[in-house]
């Protein structure tokens, strides 16, 4: 890459972040400070001319509120973009969020940005490309169980095996980390989105009434479980009668949302199951002393570690804050990069279009 002054002068000002793209929130981290942006992943664009009108917090307040001229949209699906200019759009808001208190008027950090395990070429090129197009003077990608795993504690660059499942919005990411490296790992695009589409089927279901996701994410975050309560809760769903049209609301158990997410958690243990069944003899050793790591929202859910401790045979331990063990771990990276380099991936032949960039 070729020198650049100004990008030599700005090395002393601009900020040096942390990025979990998310495909339900985006969490900002900036060296020094901690995470400073967690803000949902939602555009709100004008239909015709696809233009951003709101990003984030106001974006999500809107989703099915929009007037008949907008769109409520998720850029990322699945935990890649699937709209290259509206996540541009999406990360150069939350990285001008980050340097509000900053002293640099144009924000020109270098970035780390999570990203999952099983992300094609084609896809990492486009988180790259939407990093530079917001702003940003150096992009680097960091696959998310890594970061996870650095987030959380662990001393990833040490001999011994340790196992992250992060659950997401969009894709569960399970790998077993060693040395430094990925030792092996199963990227699953199926985690917190589907436990709220199997919520609005099962009350479709058996209710005849139709809820919308910000209603099933509510139920999940307020009663939904993986393993029995002590005392189970009710909660109440309002939404469609399918028969009538008219609004319904109908009160609803924890002992059925449990029930109505078996399915996906039953598909998230089969992921579990099959990366132990590829690891090393030496590494399952590590494990049964260290145990599995859980992180991301999924963690979030009720009863879910002791779950997964039943079902393994392993003990699960949640970090603090299990939601930003990602951002915090891209975040890490800065701390030291010289030690961290070799856990980032392989972007050499993206670089070419950094130097195309204008200061």
């Amino acid at each position: 890459m070729r020198w650049n002054p100004l990008d030599w002068l700005l090395s002393f000002f601009a900020l040096d972040l942390g990025i979990d793209l998310g495909t339900t929130n985006t969490l900002v981290y900036v060296r020094g400070k901690g995470v400073v942006v967690n803000e949902p992943s939602w555009v709100v664009v004008e239909k015709r001319t696809r233009k951003p009108l709101y990003v984030g917090a106001q974006a999500r307040a809107m989703a099915g509120r929009t007037p008949a001229n907008m769109l409520a949209l998720r850029p990322i699906r699945d935990g890649v973009i699937s709209d290259f200019e509206i996540t541009a759009a999406l990360l150069d808001y939350f990285i001008g969020k980050a340097h509000e208190q900053s002293v640099v008027p144009i924000p020109r950090p270098r970035v780390v940005i999570g990203v999952p395990a099983g992300v094609t070429e084609v896809e990492m090129r486009a988180v790259y490309d939407a990093a530079l197009a917001a702003g940003a003077r150096e992009a680097y990608l960091i696959a998310e169980p890594i970061a996870a795993a650095l987030g959380a504690g662990i001393p990833v660059d040490e001999v011994q095996g340790n196992m992250v499942v992060d659950i997401g919005g969009g894709t569960t990411e399970v790998a077993v980390v060693s040395a430094g490296g990925v030792v092996t790992a199963r990227s699953l695009r199926v985690a917190g989105d589907e436990m709220d589409e199997a919520i609005i089927e099962y009350v479709r279901a058996k209710y005849n009434i139709l809820i919308g996701p910000a209603m099933a994410e509510e139920l999940k975050k307020e009663i939904g479980s993986a393993y029995p309560l002590r005392e189970e809760k009710l909660a109440v769903a309002r939404g469609r009668n399918l028969v009538t049209g008219l609004p319904e609301a109908v009160e609803i158990s924890s002992v059925e949302l449990r029930e109505a997410l078996s399915g996906v958690i039953e598909t998230i243990l089969a992921t579990i199951r099959d990366t132990l069944e590829e690891a090393p003899p030496e590494i399952l050793a590590d494990l049964m002393e260290r145990g599995i790591c859980l992180t991301g929202g999924g963690a979030l859910l009720q009863g879910l570690d002791q779950r997964l401790s039943e079902e393994l045979r392993l003990k699960v331990w949640v970090p603090e804050d299990p939601l930003s063990t990602v951002a915090r771990g891209a975040g890490a990276v800065w701390n030291d990069f010289r030690r961290y380099e070799k856990l980032l991936m392989d972007t050499q032949a993206f670089l070419p279009m950094a130097t195309t960039v204008s200061p």
